[in-house]
């Protein structure tokens, strides 16, 4: 399947020019559509950290180019002009980045790649190790654009002419290197002319949904509406969505969902009216490794994203507050996962099994 016809986005989230990696800066949106400039560790490690960038594909693209500038920076200086790269130096650098943020599985995938392309670069013993590693990274970013593109796709199969579909966080070109993972399917819908309409949590506490999803579907010209993230209740209630479609920051090998809070809310509803629920992720997302969601690390972030949103105080100095950014949906409420290769189906275990092998 085919579009009839292709966008060319005005704007690239991630973008590796004039020495240096140029993000756009996802905290000033939709204000005012602003670049952040990195050209150390140090400042790719804040950009992820702070969230100028997030989506656990974007990070991965994001920390791949962290790796080569790292390696640039502290590469050995040779006879001739030439340089070395410093594995051990990168080695800690590479430690320090992944610690930037827990849970999304992308970061540690993409810096573990760029690693060992470093180490089979320097057995090759290459006159331009550096040209080679930015290489791998330039890979990693337009890999991630081409599997979005057969993600979006993939997931037509399972949106009829006329769907009304409830989406959750931001999942769009922002969120990755292009075009996106679920709201990617949601474009390529509106482009197959499915006359889509598309409900936008706002995604609190960061307002993902309100500040980057909504941004996503005025440019992409798709008809939609924001609510409040406690209005999706009434609206499944209501019979007026046909289907959820969100993205996924880790999948467990049995395939439990790691995805912004308020996934799993959304997951109950939709079990109990018999609402599809669908994620959309690269198998770079896929974590093999991790038997089940109770094993994926929960972030839990600063306080003040809550009492004092933009900077405006809401709720009293005094109060605790509790602030994970993910929560996990048990594999038992997940219709399908959409994937760059097709929609895996429960029994997730198998399903994912195979896809490793």
């Amino acid at each position: 399947m085919n579009s009839p016809k292709q966008i060319q986005e005005k704007y690239k989230t991630i973008e590796f020019r004039d020495d240096s990696l140029f993000l756009i800066d996802q905290r000033k949106l939709p204000g005012s559509l602003e670049y952040f400039k990195c050209s150390s560790t140090e400042d790719v490690e804040y950009a992820i950290k702070d969230m100028v960038v997030r989506g656990a594909p974007a990070i991965g693209a994001t920390a791949a180019y962290g790796v080569y500038i790292a390696a640039r920076n502290t590469a050995i200086k040779k006879a001739g002009g030439k340089v070395a790269i410093s594995l051990e130096n990168l080695e800690s650098k590479c430690r320090f980045l992944e610690k930037s943020r827990p849970t999304a599985v992308n970061l540690k995938w993409a810096i573990r790649r760029m690693y060992s392309a470093a180490e089979k670069i320097c057995a090759l013993q290459s006159d331009d190790p550096l040209s080679l590693l930015k290489f791998e990274a330039d890979t990693i970013l337009a890999e991630d654009i081409k599997t979005n593109r057969a993600m979006a796709l993939a997931g037509q199969e399972i949106i009829p002419a006329g769907a009304v579909i409830l989406t959750h966080c931001n999942t769009g070109s922002l969120a990755t290197g292009g075009w996106g993972t679920a709201l990617g399917v949601i474009k390529e819908a509106h482009l197959l002319e499915k006359n889509i309409f598309v409900y936008a949590d706002e995604t609190r506490p960061r307002l993902q949904g309100a500040r980057l999803t909504a941004w996503e579907l005025i440019q992409a010209g798709i008809p939609s509406s924001l609510i409040v993230d406690s209005s999706a209740a009434v609206l499944i209630r209501d019979g007026k969505i046909d289907l959820v479609i969100l993205g996924a920051d880790r999948i467990a090998a049995n395939g439990d969902v790691c995805n912004k809070i308020g996934t799993f809310m959304l997951s109950v509803l939709c079990k109990e009216y018999g609402i599809p629920f669908y994620a959309a992720a690269p198998i770079s997302t896929i974590d093999f490794e991790t038997d089940n969601g109770s094993k994926i690390p929960i972030e839990e972030r600063d306080s003040r994203e809550i009492t004092h949103p933009g900077g405006v105080q809401t709720a009293p100095d005094e109060i605790k507050v509790y602030n994970p950014a993910f929560d996990v949906t048990p594999h038992q409420n997940v219709t399908g996962i959409i994937t760059e290769v097709g929609i895996l189906r429960p029994p997730y275990r198998q399903s994912i099994a195979k896809l490793r092998k």
